[in-house]
């Protein structure tokens, strides 16, 4: 029996689960193991698309249009095969400012504007609420149909009963306390929530298994399959219309409409922004996302409409609300599992909307709301606050439980008064309001500030008035005069048939009206002026976003600042021992030692900035460094000229590369035979020089001990045996020496063959292992190997960072003790490339050795000094051919505790990235 007991406990369970997945990918992520840089769960993390709204209102839907539910599912498919490079521009961009939110974006590509963010923002939070009160109605709903169970009962309207008697008020603050738990732990919006992600993933899968099962019951267990259920509607008078494509002239528009509409949904949606752009590890899984989220999507659709039309055959004329067929059918049917996995899947399908859609708009109520009222109001405080971290999670928590008692409300007043896919259809239409100044400050540079001011609150009023007060209307909290006769009744401003203009569905008319004062105001408003320096400055910055090579941010600001007072403002916002730690880091990429060295420079200004940003935003950020930064400011020609420039700059390197390539294939024969010659001179030079001293070793062994076969004829046989073996031991050690002599000549002299491709790190390690084991077999060493599942790729030649791992590897056992070595190899992931680590438990290597190791010879006057014994040409060779591929390699090593040689990668090259992107989609 689905008794309350038993749901209460499977749902704990369920929730529980979650909770432990999400721990997992977190501390996974603290230990620099990232359980998300994968393709296959970012694009299930993407599948957060799919709410109750799919799960159980697209059944809803084609029970009464048909197959009117597709468009819906069809505006994303085609946004990821036809529109992908929208998404990429969009992570480019996220990536580059440390922009945390959809008003962020928005904001900080028209100059940082408090005021534009805070409209997005209240934008984003109005026009989601109601997708908010759609998940409440939709467990709630689920909940009490499994409570009522074996009767089917349809839930009593919430409105009708009090909030301490409502089950769906208990529920949003479950909700919410979930998703402070999940979505809080951190201040800096722009890092990324890996547990989150991981169970958002893991929904994904619950929630598509849950309704193929259901699915696959109605179909092939209450029916004899597809044919069957389509025999049975064409035989009904009152259902065949459902089998039609289009049900009525105008469909067609609604169609369009819904195909627009959801397009734009899952590019701007917060919760869609969120997993799709913010959570990006790497841009180059939008390949894999461009075809597998379509598929999902495809699969969780494939059994809508058998579920509709057997659930309106099977329910015919018992009043059995459409949206419940997916729970009710097993139900009646007494299948006690698949209804309890049913009631999962839909709880997956909305804790996973209510979780990334409250985390994204509790970010932008902080960034965009909380703080520049802060800021206006409370300066002093926050200027003399030493650590405001925990006021400003406090401030997201909250917007968190406000949030989702808005959510509430709303379903209080207007919620059930809808269908779950008319709920879903007004916030659709909110956010596709912030399609014109995204789109639009993507790629026009004379869009301005006040021209997307303009268009998104025309947009906003006009959507408020056709779509969203109607809702109230329809559900009695307005007069229906408002509806019939319109505002102050005029009859030209009646909200469904705005301006006398009919024959369109309410979702389209919307749509034409919005969007048309949307456009209008964001065009109109932007060509009565120029834009400003702030804003021209931004224009470049998100318009060449696929092409800038440097911080065209930096290159625009003058002014002077200190060290200390950055540091001490980042520390206020993130703590003072983050902020030291990160302002250390940058100091050691600039080539300091530490903060002291720094230079308060445009970059470490930008840098401060951007750090900021994280964690109150882009315009807050702006102003909070405005006031330890004096800026001295730029006129607009200064600010074209400086960008004009810049745009030269790039004209003239790239016609100078053309003209050197031009020049390389007209002299190549010459160089090539001159490079021969020249060749041969630094082989012999390289080789008297480096490798003299070294070959004394050998050469003086071999003489040795051909001086005592020699001279003692009689010796016995097993000594002659042992010295011959000696002999060619040390003739083999002079080969090798010579060979690494002449490959360190070729890539000195950039005679070296290269062959770069995009390869898998970790598959290097394990061939290198392989071919490395007899070695480790005969010292009587162990080796353990700490590799992540699926690493990004990098930029190489496969051959060469073989030779390197050899290197590294038969350096760390050639010093090992016999019987008691070890050798650990890990792989990690950084920022911007991979990292390789060989640590051995070896006798270590003195500090004044650590650098002499790498050189290939050393000279002391007119003196040649040897390296340390038996490092011989390999390390040199594998520096060099880690910094041909832009990487680092060096060595930590404390005596007698070991040595662990590093070496850095970085991740293929972007143009080749987007190549890839460009190919697969």
């Amino acid at each position: 029996m689905l008794e309350a007991p038993v749901v209460i406990a499977v749902s704990l369970c369920y929730l529980g689960l979650l909770f432990a997945v999400a721990w997992w990918g977190d501390k996974r992520a603290d230990q620099g193991k990232s359980i998300i840089a994968n393709p296959t769960i970012y694009a299930l993390s993407m599948a957060v698309y799919c709410t109750t709204w799919t799960f159980y209102g697209s059944v809803g839907r084609a029970a009464v249009s048909g197959i009117g539910f597709l468009p819906v599912y069809l505006g994303p498919t085609l946004v990821m095969a036809l529109g992908w490079f929208l998404l990429l521009k969009m992570i480019r961009i996220v990536k580059a400012n440390r922009i945390t939110s959809i008003a962020d974006f928005i904001s900080s590509r028209y100059g940082k504007s408090h005021l534009l963010g805070g409209l997005v923002t209240i934008i984003a939070v109005v026009g989601i609420i109601p997708y908010i009160a759609l998940q409440l109605k939709a467990v709630s709903s689920s909940v009490s149909l499994l409570l009522s169970y074996p009767d089917i009962v349809m839930p009593d309207r919430s409105a009708t009963m009090s909030v301490a008697a409502d089950m769906s008020f208990y529920i949003a603050l479950i909700l919410a306390a979930f998703t402070i738990v999940f979505g809080t732990r951190h201040l800096d919006a722009t890092e990324r929530h890996e547990g989150m992600v991981a169970a958002i993933a893991l929904e994904s899968g619950v929630k598509l298994v849950a309704f193929l099962a259901v699915g696959g019951f109605v179909t092939y267990g209450l029916y004899d399959g597809f044919g069957d259920i389509f025999e049975h509607i064409t035989t009904n008078p009152e259902l065949r219309h459902l089998a039609t494509a289009i049900p009525s002239g105008a469909g067609y528009t609604g169609w369009f409409s819904l195909i627009v509409l959801s397009g734009m949904a899952v590019l701007f949606l917060p919760r869609q922004f969120q997993v799709a752009v913010v959570e990006n590890v790497n841009e180059a899984h939008l390949k894999r996302a461009a075809w597998l989220f379509p598929l999902y999507l495809l699969l969780i659709n494939i059994f809508v409409l058998p579920i509709a039309l057997g659930g309106l055959l099977h329910f015919a004329g018992q009043g059995v609300d459409a949206d419940t067929f997916v729970l009710t059918l097993p139900m009646s049917q007494r299948q006690e599992g698949l209804a309890l996995l049913v009631f999962i899947g839909g709880l997956s399908a909305a804790t996973g909307m209510v979780i990334v859609e409250t985390i994204a708009l509790s970010t932008m109520v902080c960034n965009d709301l909380v703080m520049p009222l802060l800021l206006r109001h409370k300066r002093m405080a926050i200027e003399e606050a030493k650590d405001l971290s925990g006021v400003l999670l406090s401030i997201r928590r909250g917007a968190i439980v406000l949030i989702l008692l808005l959510g509430y409300l709303y379903f209080r007043l207007a919620g059930e008064a809808y269908a779950l896919v008319a709920i879903g259809l007004i916030s659709f239409s909110a956010v596709a309001q912030f399609a014109p100044a995204m789109i639009g400050g993507m790629y026009w540079r004379g869009g301005t500030r006040g021209g997307a001011l303009a268009g998104l609150a025309a947009g906003f009023m006009v959507w408020a008035y056709t779509l969203l007060l109607p809702s109230f209307a329809k559900s009695g909290w307005l007069p229906d005069e408002f509806l019939t006769q319109g505002l102050f009744g005029i009859e030209l401003l009646r909200p469904q048939q705005l301006f006398g203009l009919g024959g369109f569905d309410e979702i389209s008319h919307c749509l034409f009206w919005s969007f048309l004062a949307n456009i209008g105001a964001y065009v109109g408003v932007s060509l009565l002026r120029p834009p400003m320096v702030a804003e021209a400055t931004q224009a470049t910055v998100f318009v060449d976003a696929l092409k800038n090579n440097g911080p065209v941010g930096a290159a625009l600001w003058r002014g002077r600042a200190k060290v200390s007072d950055l540091q001490e403002l980042v520390g206020r916002f993130l703590g003072p021992t983050r902020a030291q730690t990160l302002f250390v880091a940058y100091a050691r990429r600039r080539g300091h030692a530490d903060g002291v060295m720094l230079e308060a420079d445009a970059q470490l200004v930008q840098f401060a900035e951007s750090l900021l940003a994280g964690a109150i935003g882009s315009a807050s950020a702006r102003v909070m460094v405005a006031s330890v930064a004096k800026e001295e400011p730029l006129s607009i020609e200064e600010v074209m000229h400086i960008l004009d420039e810049a745009s030269q700059l790039r004209t003239y390197s790239r016609e100078l590369e053309r003209k050197s390539r031009e020049l390389t294939a007209a002299t190549l024969e010459l160089q090539e035979a001159n490079e021969r010659l020249q060749e041969l001179d630094r082989v012999k030079d390289d080789i008297m020089s480096s490798v003299t001293h070294e070959l004394r070793t050998p050469l003086t062994s071999i003489r040795a001990f051909s001086e005592l076969l020699r001279d003692d004829p009689r010796m016995h046989l097993a000594d002659r045996e042992r010295f011959l073996g000696l002999i060619v031991s040390e003739a083999e050690r002079l080969t090798r020496l010579i060979n690494q002599t002449l490959d360190l000549a070729k890539i000195e002299s950039g005679r070296a063959d290269w062959n770069g491709c995009e390869l898998d790190l970790k598959e290097v390690i394990e061939q290198s292992i392989a071919a490395t084991s007899q070695l480790f077999r005969e010292k009587g060493a162990d080796v353990e190997l700490d590799l992540p599942d699926n690493p990004p790729l990098i930029l190489a030649d496969r051959d060469r960072l073989i030779q390197v791992m050899l290197n590294l590897l038969s350096n760390a056992v050639k010093f090992l003790a016999p019987g008691s070595g070890r050798v650990r190899v890990v792989l990690q992931q950084l920022a911007d490339g991979l990292e390789v680590s060989v640590a051995d438990n070896g006798p270590g290597i003195r500090a004044e050795d650590q650098q002499l190791i790498f050189e290939k010879f050393r000279q002391v006057g007119d003196t040649m000094t040897a390296k340390p014994a038996g490092t011989g040409l390999g390390l040199p060779i594998s520096r060099r051919i880690v910094e041909h591929f832009g990487g680092k390699l060096w060595v930590e090593s404390v005596p007698g505790e070991g040595a662990t040689f590093r070496f850095t990668l970085p991740f293929a090259p972007v143009r080749e990235t987007a190549v890839a992107v460009a190919e697969g989609a």
